[in-house]
């Protein structure tokens, strides 16, 4: 098999985790970083359930992705009714995806005990709503719900469910382990029956409840699907999904299919660490493949044979998959990566140049102070062009002042009171705001506002906190990520403090001054 095709469902399936929510924005930058990593579709979520992926579908109509399809999630029509009267159809139609994936019951446990139908209505219900969006134009997946038990349990009517769906005019069935309690070896037996009776692309979709969520989706993929569905990280409901992550690795690198071009493979470290960041979830350091130590040596025998032959003690090459090596007792690694980045920000710099070890050693530092740059690109520039004396700040800061005031029966106020110097002129201001990094936000804008007015193009959009090490409770230090946009572009920065105002004013400080930079705005 030379092609399979990536079918990623983090923005819906990836959601439904314990701790995730995003933003109509994230899902914008989660997509938009797919469309680079040459994901052929992305489930941007279900348009019928809720008015927040209704807007991501309508704002995602106004934009041009290269490579990915967007794909809009919905379910069969409901019993004894009309696809065309169907609310949750109506709004697929709305939300103006090219590409449905429509799932339907084919358990018949489900349909006796959770429809309360027939099993004949049930087939038609997958036969009308197929039909109905085919008619309209749109290419329709079809997601057989809980397939494998329902193949167990009655294996002629599980496929005459995909049969019909096929029949309607579906692109691809795709099924489904909804519980996540089928074996390897399972899956790979029933995949392989299926794909004889099927004539339309087949997919695969695992949940990770008995930990082989991978596993199976590779199997499948050897049994002769053609589609893998999965989430990035494998973020998800209960135990999660499939991790797209180290199965995108496993099919290019592992079984020679040509699911993602060598160029675009190295950018899956940095895929995975993005979507982390953006999640708000802590990065999986031992994450197969994108791990920052998936390729760290500690012991000393490791170490001295890897230094000789890297096979050794390592699978791949980690830059194939866009990681790096790392030897934890020494300082050795990392400069290609520093290079790669500088080069996309137009900086020159080489390997073995003074600076660049400087500029390492100075990210080595950061890092293990709990920075991570992978979801802030704006402040790793800042961080670059300071390093390199590349240009001189805008202002500078005297001083500020937060009064956060708190009385009987009131709601908490915050303020926030600045001193700066710009262009030799000393400034000081005062604003409130709805908590206090809003405050400083905004006495920082009052401030600046007469000297360079296209920050009045710009707002904050997304604030998250982490807490790095939760043993150590309120003495813990937090990481701060802001994301900034302005009418053509989005950037996010980042601090780390153990209070969480100084945190959130290093990231605030570094998004003011991007955006001034970008927009070269003279000092």
């Amino acid at each position: 098999m030379s092609k399979v095709k990536l079918y990623d469902t983090t923005l819906r399936d990836g959601s439904q985790a314990e701790g995730i929510s995003y933003s109509v924005l994230d899902k914008v930058h989660i997509v938009q970083e797919l469309d680079k990593l040459g994901v052929h579709y992305v489930e941007g979520g279900w348009p019928g359930s809720n008015p927040k992926d209704m807007e991501f579908y309508l704002k995602m109509s106004k934009k041009r992705l290269k490579f990915t399809q967007l794909v809009a999630f919905g379910s069969t029509r409901r019993p004894y009714s009309k696809a065309g009267q169907d609310a949750n159809l109506k709004a697929i139609l709305k939300s103006q995806a090219k590409v449905i994936t429509i799932f339907g019951k084919t358990w018949d446990l489900h349909i006796k005990d959770v429809l309360k139908t027939t099993l004949d209505e049930n087939l038609n219900m997958i036969k009308d709503t197929v039909s109905f969006l085919v008619s309209k134009g749109l290419t329709v997946f079809y997601d057989a719900e809980h397939f494998f038990d329902a193949y167990n349990s009655n294996r002629e009517y599980s496929l005459k469910c995909l049969i019909a769906a096929q029949e309607a005019g579906s692109s691809a069935v795709v099924l489904c382990d909804t519980n996540g309690g089928s074996l390897t070896s399972e899956i790979f037996k029933v995949a392989g029956e299926v794909r004889s009776e099927v004539k339309v692309m087949l997919g695969i979709h695992c949940h990770n409840d008995s930990g082989l969520a991978i596993a199976n989706s590779i199997a499948a993929v050897e049994a002769g699907a053609d589609m893998v569905q999965g989430t990035i990280n494998g973020y998800g409901e209960r135990c999660g999904n499939a991790d797209l992550i180290p199965i995108i690795a496993n099919l290019k690198l592992k079984l020679g299919i040509d699911c993602v071009s060598d160029e675009k493979l190295k950018q899956l470290t940095y895929v995975s660490h993005f979507v982390s960041e953006v999640s708000n979830m802590k990065q999986k350091i031992d994450q197969p493949y994108t791990g920052i130590s998936a390729f760290a040596h500690k012991g000393g025998v490791h170490i001295n044979a890897v230094m000789k032959n890297p096979k050794t003690y390592e699978h791949i090459q980690p830059h194939l998959v866009g990681n790096r090596r790392r030897i934890l007792v020494s300082e050795l690694a990392g400069k290609t990566g520093i290079l790669i980045r500088a080069k996309n920000i137009e900086l020159d710099l080489e390997k073995g140049d003074p600076k660049t070890k400087k500029i390492l050693k100075l990210i080595q530092n950061l890092e293990h102070q709990g920075y991570h740059f992978e979801a802030a690109d704006a402040s790793f520039e800042l961080l670059m062009k300071r390093a390199l004396k590349k240009y001189k700040r805008f202002f500078e800061l005297e001083g500020f002042r937060v009064v956060v005031e708190k009385q009987s029966k009131k709601k908490i106020t915050s303020e926030a009171i600045m001193k700066l110097k710009v262009k030799n002129l000393k400034e000081h201001t005062a604003a409130e705001g709805d908590g206090p990094v809003n405050a400083l936000d905004n006495a920082l804008r009052k401030a600046l506002k007469g000297f360079y007015p296209t920050l009045s193009k710009m707002h904050l959009s997304d604030f998250k906190v982490r807490v790095l090490d939760e043993k150590s409770g309120t003495a813990a230090k937090v990481r701060v990520l802001i994301q900034s946009q302005d009418e053509s572009d989005t950037w996010s920065t980042i601090g780390v403090s153990e209070n969480i105002i100084e945190a959130s004013w290093q990231a605030l400080l570094d998004s003011v001054e991007y955006k001034l930079l970008k927009d070269k705005v003279a000092t």
